[in-house]
């Protein structure tokens, strides 16, 4: 199936079980297979689905198996895309991995932190969303960073959670929350967070403890570029609740625009 207004260059090759939505770019020699295992020798009674939503852009001779590519998802020229590809993200490389997030918007603050001085929250271009410089305190015992309920970090806590060893490749988040909010400092190493508020989106950088970032409800996040050696620690507002996540980007979209 292929949607409305979508371009598709020379020398493409398609397959049964590919599903391409409206306004999708598809460059010149670009492979999708329905097949992860091409030795096989029996036709299969059932393909392997390969779904290319609303918006996507695939660069010249990229190869893609059977997989998602979100809504706006960019895939560069040459890519080889093993794994399903977020909403908005921008993939690269052999395998293919995440390098940026399209309309994702720098903030000034991402950048090496640790020498900074100045403490408080500061707001951002997503709608709630604050980025903290905490207390950081230095002497010859070492360095010491703290932060205080309702004073650096602005909600009660009722959980925490921890996320570390992710290769560099890998992706975390890609949700919202109804209600519940979440700080998020990386305690050690470095990683990106984007937020999205549906209008706006914005890219930060968390690369010391001392620095901390507060995500409201119906802001949806996503974790990537984790360095090796990478600590996440996320203090949350409520325990787990299943029912509390929106896990797809359409749907939050239809959630977070105001009701007429």
């Amino acid at each position: 199936m292929i949607g409305d207004r979508s371009t598709i260059k020379c020398g493409v090759q398609l397959w049964n079980g590919v599903t391409i939505g409206d306004d999708v770019f598809i460059g010149p020699n670009a492979t999708f297979t329905n097949d992860r295992f091409p030795r096989s020798k029996q036709y299969p009674e059932k393909f392997l689905r390969t779904d290319v939503r609303r918006g996507a852009s695939i660069g010249a001779n990229a190869t893609i198996l059977p997989v998602n590519i979100g809504e706006n998802a960019m895939v560069a020229a040459g890519a080889v895309v093993t794994h399903d590809v977020p909403p908005n993200a921008i993939v690269a490389g052999n395998p293919a991995h995440i390098v940026g997030y399209s309309g994702a918007r720098r903030a000034p603050e991402a950048t090496p932190s640790t020498a900074s001085k100045e403490t408080g929250a500061s707001p951002t271009l997503v709608a709630g969303v604050t980025l903290h410089r905490l207390p950081l305190i230095e002497d010859l015992r070492g360095f010491l960073s703290f932060g205080e309920v309702t004073r650096q970090v602005p909600f009660e806590i009722k959980r925490y959670f921890l996320v570390f060893q992710v290769t560099s490749e890998k992706i975390r988040g890609e949700h919202a929350h109804r209600k519940l909010h979440q700080f998020l400092i990386c305690v050690h190493g470095r990683c990106h967070i984007v937020a999205d508020d549906g209008n706006n989106r914005e890219e930060f950088v968390l690369d010391s403890p001392s620095v901390g970032i507060h995500l409201p409800p119906m802001v949806w996040s996503a974790q990537y570029r984790y360095s090796r050696d990478a600590v996440l620690l996320a203090l949350v507002s409520d325990v787990y609740e299943p029912d509390d996540y929106i896990r797809d980007y359409s749907e939050f979209l239809r959630l977070s625009k105001p009701v007429p």
